[in-house]
């Protein structure tokens, strides 16, 4: 029995349509307490815009998590699943024993949710964390070194819970050192990408999509339901970000979707036995290769003009298209092409 593609279909839907809805109230809750973008040097906004983003999107992610966990407590207190290794001879005597009520996909999901209850604790609990320091950021505007600080020690939080990478390295040093730098890097990649309407949700949509697609076709059913969930809250924040805004990410949302892209990288085994080693490496860094190019080509180029690595400017990628005649809707839709182009170019092969 295979996993119901259904499922995933529920986990885009759910998240979308709670983002959607849950949308309006945060944006109330922005204006009300002045969590907003005023307008200014290198705004082209002549309102104040809400930043309500990163509040719908993580009302997006945790609703239906929530909704999914106690349906699957309930259907836990209802008949035990057989606590056994997750073999595929396991599966199917565990198959032959569960009623239509429970689908092997429960049993799975159910398995994987307890197996790795841990680390999917430390991710959330991260995704609030980094929700927060966006948030300040937002409302204080953080000094970078107390920035870099917080990102830090969220960061550490995820590795410590299991989260790691390895690079095929047996090294528990290495691991977390690698770590760090991946999620910092991926992070800061998206907020310097937010720097036009729909930009950095529309990266982060498509981002998630292909990690959900490439976990999902490895039969790794929990970290691609993660991923749908990502990619269905970022496309329902989306219709009220481009392609005018209603609504802006503000660093809170821009943190929190580097750091959800960031894990969704770390979280799938892209090394299987039909796959070299290589393509471990590869496969998240041609998915995220339009964020982290900017990054590296705007940090290059700041410090040839010995100007600090984190000062905002107009040299990103959007901004010379935009100079070389281009409208900002055109611009971000032909980024969005070009990250789609890399990502389908990772699945085919």
């Amino acid at each position: 029995m295979s996993f119901p593609f259904n499922v995933y279909l529920a986990a885009l839907l759910s998240a979308s349509i709670t983002t959607l809805a849950a949308l309006p109230f945060w944006q109330k809750w922005c204006s009300r307490t002045g969590l907003v973008d005023s307008p200014g040097k290198r705004k082209i906004h002549a309102q104040p815009i809400p930043l309500a983003g990163g509040l719908a999107v993580m009302t997006g992610l945790l609703f239906p998590m929530l909704f999914a966990a106690l349906f699957l407590w309930w259907l836990g207190t209802k008949e035990s699943f057989p606590a056994v290794p997750l073999t595929t001879a396991a599966v199917t005597h565990a198959s032959d024993r569960l009623t239509p009520l429970d689908p092997l996909s429960e049993y799975l999901l159910q398995y994987g949710l307890s197996r790795r209850a841990t680390e999917l604790g430390g991710i959330f609990l991260g995704a609030l964390g980094m929700l927060l320091v966006g948030w300040l950021d937002d409302k204080h505007e953080l000094r970078p070194r107390a920035k870099f600080a917080s990102q830090l020690f969220v960061a550490m939080l995820v590795a410590a819970s299991g989260a790691r990478i390895t690079l095929f390295v047996p090294s528990v040093l290495f691991s977390y050192a690698i770590t760090l730098l991946w999620i910092l890097t991926v992070i800061n990649a998206f907020n310097f990408m937010d720097n036009m309407n729909g930009l950095c949700t529309g990266l982060g949509a498509i981002a998630a999509w292909y990690f959900a697609l490439i976990a999902a076709a490895d039969g790794q059913y929990l970290v691609a339901l993660l991923a749908f969930l990502t990619c269905g809250a970022l496309l329902g924040f989306l219709p009220h970000n481009f392609p005018k805004a209603r609504a802006f990410l503000g660093d809170a949302g821009s943190h929190l979707v580097g750091y959800l892209l960031a894990v969704l990288a770390i979280l799938p085994h892209f090394y299987t036995l039909r796959r070299p080693r290589h393509w471990a490496v590869l496969i998240p860094l041609f998915v995220l290769a339009v964020p982290l190019l900017d990054l590296v080509w705007v940090v290059i180029l700041r410090g040839r003009l010995g100007e600090p690595f984190y000062k905002g400017d107009m040299n990103h990628l959007s901004h010379r298209l935009v100079r070389r005649g281009l409208t900002p809707t055109v611009t971000v839709l032909l980024i969005w092409l070009a990250a789609t182009v890399l990502g389908a170019f990772v699945c085919v092969l």
